[in-house]
């Protein structure tokens, strides 16, 4: 059986306020394409951030310290993930030419797709480790071995057009090679055909199904709550779209960010691992992501790049 602080009517206000949200954003805000500025995108990422605390604020209220400090602990993992996967959003949009007063209506449905995934994965995550204890070393291996990978690689983003969704959208769907505006699909010839904005979409939910496959299992390492564990993800992945807009021109500038990603998840599945053996209590894993994500930050600003040096 799945585990949840929350009750039914906290699951009603959480879904109601999800959708209320969404709504406003695309049906008033958002009503007409345009190019999303970045005085815009800071006040709705700030909007996103202060909807998570005050929702925090209120599981502090009904549920304790344990189970807020659980909700904001997996709120800063989620989030520091998913900066990880704008690198993959800006290649993407780049490769597709797609125009900046597109992208807003491209991310605001991925994250509707987001919404339905993360539930089944959770979910399924959630149940695993209830009926198996071992998956918590399958799981804490997992972690460790993402982020040694992710610490060592290169360019571990790859070309995300090359991506599985991509071939199978291309060959069973029909498709147009030029954009229209901001529409998915049109009719031509009394058939319907997908453009490549769709193909956009595509790849994106693509990608945000292999990134929750390292998420959710470093969220479930903090909190085996499907209410604390789905509520942070999802906050987390509202605020994405702001977050996006408001990074794309200086995630370049985040040289080491990948390094401290890396020693989170290490530290994450270490914790998981060893759960048996060692208890690591969540303030103190709160204490260590925000740490390691502050140094790995701060470090990218002040430490200057090196130049490359080549024969002329």
């Amino acid at each position: 059986m799945l585990q949840t602080v929350g009750s039914s009517w906290e699951w009603f206000v959480f879904g109601a306020l999800v959708v209320g949200m969404m709504a406003l954003d695309l049906a008033v805000f958002n009503r007409h394409a345009h190019k999303v500025t970045m005085r815009e995108a800071a006040a709705w990422s700030a909007v996103w951030i202060g909807l998570a605390l005050a929702f925090n604020a209120g599981i502090l209220f009904l549920h304790g310290k344990t189970s807020a400090t659980e909700f904001l602990a997996a709120f800063l993992v989620e989030k520091s993930l998913s900066v990880d996967n704008l690198f993959v959003f800006l290649a993407i949009f780049k490769f597709f030419r797609v125009e900046k007063r597109h992208q807003h209506r491209v991310l605001f449905w991925g994250v509707v797709g987001a919404l339905v995934m993360r539930a089944l994965l959770i979910g399924a995550g959630t149940l695993l480790l209830s009926a198996f204890d071992w998956m918590l070393y399958v799981f804490g291996a997992f972690l460790i071995y993402t982020g040694l990978k992710l610490g060592v690689a290169r360019d571990h983003h790859g070309d995300p057009t090359k991506s599985v969704a991509m071939r199978l959208a291309t060959r069973y769907l029909r498709t147009t090679h030029e954009m229209h505006g901001e529409r998915f699909f049109i009719v031509r010839e009394g058939k319907r055909l997908a453009t490549p904005l769709f193909l956009v979409l595509v790849i994106i939910e693509f990608t945000d199904v292999l990134f929750a496959f390292d998420s959710v299992p470093a969220v479930l390492a903090i909190s085996r709550d499907m209410f604390i564990v789905y509520t942070s993800n999802i906050f987390a992945i509202l605020g994405l779209r702001a977050l996006y807009f408001v990074l794309a021109g200086v995630l370049d500038r985040f040289r080491f960010l990948d390094l401290g990603l890396a020693a989170i998840l290490v530290f994450i599945g270490l914790k998981m691992a060893g759960e048996h053996w060692v208890h690591v209590p969540t303030e103190w894993s709160l204490a260590v992501i925000a740490a390691v994500l502050t140094i790995s930050i701060a470090a990218s600003w002040i430490i200057p790049e090196r130049k490359k040096t080549g024969a002329p």
